[in-house]
């Protein structure tokens, strides 16, 4: 993956009346540059937030899915269901916004503020109090960085 196609950074922003927010616009590049109109969300299964996905990284994740889990299995088909009836597909406007609603806000505890953060492949939204509140400081981030490369090291040898 090229630096040039990811989505890194963070931004602050801000949902108006009606619950439209501004992608950013180093976002929106990515997303032209995949050739990604719609954009497909849902809330993160593990934290208060809700991710964004080019629909081309969305159609893999949920290829990944599925070859993992049997169609004939009761509780694969209610994975399967859930997920994707998390999932919400969305178009930005001529103006580079998309439509979130009331619910999805409240969801990730957004009041009017909200920040958006980068994830490579994909991005989230975050109430900013929220993602302060679960993000760690520099040197906890530097110790568990060492700590996932060195597992993936010794698993390897």
């Amino acid at each position: 993956m090229e630096l040039s196609n990811t989505f890194i950074g963070q931004v602050q922003s801000k949902t108006d009346e009606k619950g439209r927010i501004f992608v950013p616009s180093s976002y929106r590049r990515v997303l032209k540059e995949m050739s990604s109109p719609r954009i497909i969300m849902r809330r993160d299964t593990d934290n208060e937030c809700l991710i964004f996905y080019p629909e081309q990284v969305w159609n893999k994740k949920v290829n990944d899915l599925r070859a993992v889990l049997d169609e004939w299995n009761a509780e694969d088909q209610m994975l399967l269901m859930q997920f994707m009836a998390d999932a919400e597909i969305l178009e930005t406007d001529t103006q580079g916004r998309v439509l979130l609603t009331k619910q999805n806000l409240q969801l990730i505890g957004a009041k009017q503020n909200v920040l958006f953060v980068g994830m490579l492949d994909r991005f989230a939204l975050w109430a900013p109090e929220n993602y302060a509140e679960k993000s760690m400081g520099q040197k906890a981030l530097a110790d568990k960085i060492r700590e996932r490369i060195q597992a993936a090291k010794n698993n390897r040898e």
